[in-house]
């Protein structure tokens, strides 16, 4: 029963995209063949002194084509925002999902280049990081670096960092955690820092509780 409310919630939000986007596309239509219509007029393009301009009430009627077709677009933002909710919902399910975060504190020891995930010996993951994203790490950001599936029991988690290491070398390090999967989802932190007794990097692999 729960799965088929969950289908018929997904195929109903993209009847709704689809209605809204058609919508959208209609009013935008309309729109441009008034523009259309009314700059052929002569009394539009150049209005006598006396009138003051466009005909009464143009203005308010563009307007309110206007207020209607931002209406439209913000019910569709919204409509993609449920639409791809639902969609991760069903595709990763909270008593299966497992989701992996980066984080980065200080970063003088170490420039992150890239970051590679291995799940029991699997490759789930390999991403190369921007200058830009690395100072959104810096500042405090938080990169959801892989989302998936797992079963419940025993699991290993295999990390590994590539960047520069201190005096800029080549550095590659690695951190392991071997964890279990409950009934429910499971969030697991790769955190860099800085050891500055040992002027070195620093790697933790933690659970989120």
């Amino acid at each position: 029963m729960q799965t088929m409310t969950k289908k018929y919630r997904r195929r109903r939000s993209a009847e709704l995209v689809v209605l809204g986007c058609a919508l959208l596309a209609n009013a935008t239509t309309f729109a441009q063949a008034d523009n259309a219509a009314l700059a052929e007029l002569p009394e539009f393009n150049a209005a006598p002194a006396s009138l003051g301009g466009s005909p009464a009430g143009s203005g308010d009627e563009f307007r309110t084509l206007d207020t209607d077709i931002q209406d439209m677009k913000q019910l569709l933002l919204e409509l993609n925002r449920d639409l791809f909710l639902l969609e991760e919902e069903l595709l990763f399910p909270a008593n299966t999902q497992v989701a992996i975060f980066v984080s980065m504190d200080v970063g003088e020891f170490f420039g992150l280049d890239s970051v590679q995930i291995k799940l029991d010996d699997k490759e789930v993951a390999n991403y190369l990081y921007t200058a830009r994203e690395v100072d959104a790490l810096i500042r405090g950001g938080v990169h959801q670096l892989f989302l998936g599936n797992l079963k419940a029991g025993e699991h290993e988690l295999v990390a590994i960092f590539t960047g520069a290491g201190p005096h800029s070398r080549d550095y590659r390090r690695g951190a392991t955690i071997e964890f279990e999967k409950g009934i429910g989802p499971k969030y697991i932190e790769l955190a860099i820092s800085d050891h500055a007794q040992a002027l070195q990097p620093e790697f933790v692999v933690k659970e989120w509780e």
